[in-house]
């Protein structure tokens, strides 16, 4: 008989929950607290850090807030319910959002670019590239709607951070090229450019004259990163289609 006590791959790991030291082009950050978190950020001038409007918690009164250019009406138009905003230093403003939950920063190298699913992106440095696109069929398995937003941020010239926030505990598993993992539909966050994702349906019977239902999961394959929320609340069940 085959033994199988040496397989044993290496779960999704637990990102930190805290950064007390956190450095990127023009800014310096902590993320603070366990059960709301906040992001605290210090800019220097010379990158600006954009976010959405509602997360702001508090700022230094000569730090300048203004519109990101044309993608806050995009925003609207598409039924995001909020105004993409920038920061300019020099300066501190510290963000968060209203729940509980994990925030943690993705530094991209130039030339890496990550996907991330709708309501969980709390800010960006301005040197990062960001645009949206609407996925359809994924949600619909989720709530009987037309579609999921997916954020996608790029890094081109230089090094950019992106800090999400996560609900409940957030995990991150590295796939190796090929390799794959089942990912409930609610839990994922976020995942590199280079990891593809695929839907799967698995029927549930149970009997010959029983009911059936299915479990839907997103497959990932490497290579690259996908995190994953212990907790999944649906922010977006009342904003328009």
């Amino acid at each position: 008989m085959t033994s199988t006590s040496s397989y044993r791959p290496e779960p999704p790991q637990l990102l930190p929950t805290n950064v007390s030291d956190g450095r990127a082009p023009g800014v310096y950050y902590r993320i603070d607290g366990e059960l709301v978190p906040v992001l605290h950020l210090w800019l220097d001038g010379s990158v600006p850090v954009f976010f959405e409007h509602h997360v702001i918690l508090w700022k230094d009164p000569g730090l300048d807030i203004g519109l990101r250019g044309k993608g806050a009406l995009k925003r609207m138009v598409a039924g995001m319910q909020l105004l993409m905003t920038e920061a300019r230093g020099p300066g501190q403003v510290a963000l968060s959002r209203d729940g509980a939950g994990h925030v943690f920063p993705l530094h991209l190298r130039p030339g890496a670019a990550v996907e991330v699913r709708e309501h969980q992106y709390l800010a960006a440095t301005g040197n990062v590239e960001y645009g949206f696109t609407r996925q359809k069929g994924i949600r619909n398995m989720l709530a009987g709607a037309t579609g999921l937003f997916v954020d996608r941020f790029a890094a081109t010239q230089s090094e950019g951070v992106v800090w999400l926030h996560g609900y409940g505990n957030v995990f991150e598993k590295v796939l190796a090229p090929g390799e794959q993992i089942d990912v409930e539909p609610g839990s994922w966050i976020y995942r590199d450019e280079s990891v593809s994702m695929e839907p799967k349906v698995y029927g549930l019977r149970t009997g010959m004259f029983g009911g059936s239902g299915n479990l839907v999961f997103n497959r990932f394959t490497g290579p690259g990163r996908v995190g994953l929320q212990s907790m999944y609340l649906d922010v977006s069940a009342d904003a328009s289609e």
